[in-house]
């Protein structure tokens, strides 16, 4: 059994990204390690509690999870796959209830703000309450029993805990995925497989630097996908730059590596993978 550690508890949509990643690429589905923090997911690695984890890294309506770009850098751990997972809210309660005697529904801020306009729109009597995670709260409302409480959260919460979905994908862009990072030693990428790289790199402290770097990339068609700057900490105005970007052959790449590493002061490579997208 595949141990994978995720930030959050079984149900919520770091789980269904670690099912889709295992069911789709080895046919298993993957015993679920909770972790209350995304520190907490990189030391049950440390601590073989888990084989693997998966790590949401951004998403398309709130952007960046900029911590975990940092823990990244600082643990050992090689990005060996990514998941874009769309995110469907939905509204669920014990069965056998109608939207209107639901009087108070629990989740995780993210999830109050991604349905805000759904609850002021078709039942503005509904008081939202803030909760640590989006499947916990689920969890919670089957564990009470209580009738007029309902969660926002996955369908696979709805159907781990018993719960009946009353209004189902009520977040209110529809283009909304989160993109998942597969951190799992075991997992072995062929070269010819591999067309995205996760790079950090430090440059110079000089006018131009990282226009000449990106210049260099593009020549040996480079796409750069995401790049993120974040202070380097204890030095002023100096930062850390990450980067992904996607190529047609892995020859290439290391062509484009060989030509940018004289001009940068650091660069470590986080994953080379094949893109999900």
């Amino acid at each position: 059994m595949k141990r994978v550690a995720i930030q959050g508890f079984s149900g919520c949509f770091h789980e269904e990204a670690a099912r889709q990643f295992y069911k789709t690429q080895y046919d298993i589905v993957p015993q679920i390690v909770e972790c209350a923090t995304f520190e907490g997911l990189f030391k049950s690695l440390g601590e073989d509690r888990a084989d693997a984890a998966v790590m949401a890294i951004e998403n398309t309506i709130s952007g960046g999870l900029l911590p975990n770009f940092d823990l990244l850098r600082r643990h050992a751990q090689r990005i060996k796959g990514e998941v874009y997972l769309p995110i469907h809210q939905n509204l669920m309660a014990l069965p056998g209830q109608r939207i209107e005697d639901i009087r108070e529904v629990h989740t995780h801020y993210m999830a109050i703000n991604q349905t805000r306009a759904f609850f002021e729109r078709e039942a503005p009597w509904i008081r939202m309450v803030e909760s640590e995670d989006t499947a916990k709260s689920a969890a919670d409302v089957a564990r009470s029993g209580q009738k007029g409480i309902g969660a926002v959260a996955s369908a696979l919460a709805a159907e781990m805990f018993g719960l009946e979905i009353l209004a189902p994908n009520i977040e209110t862009y529809r283009q909304n995925f989160t993109r998942f990072l597969i951190l799992d030693d075991a997992v072995t990428v062929p070269e010819e497989c591999i067309d995205k790289a996760s790079l950090c790199f430090t440059l110079p402290h000089k006018p131009g630097s990282l226009a000449h770097i990106l210049t260099i990339l593009s020549f040996y068609d480079m796409n750069l996908t995401r790049i993120q700057s974040l202070p380097i900490p204890g030095k002023e105005w100096q930062y850390f730059f990450y980067a992904d970007i996607k190529f047609e052959t892995y020859e290439r790449y290391l062509q484009a590596l060989s030509a940018v590493r004289p001009l940068i002061d650091d660069l470590d490579i986080l994953g080379e993978y094949p893109s999900a997208i």
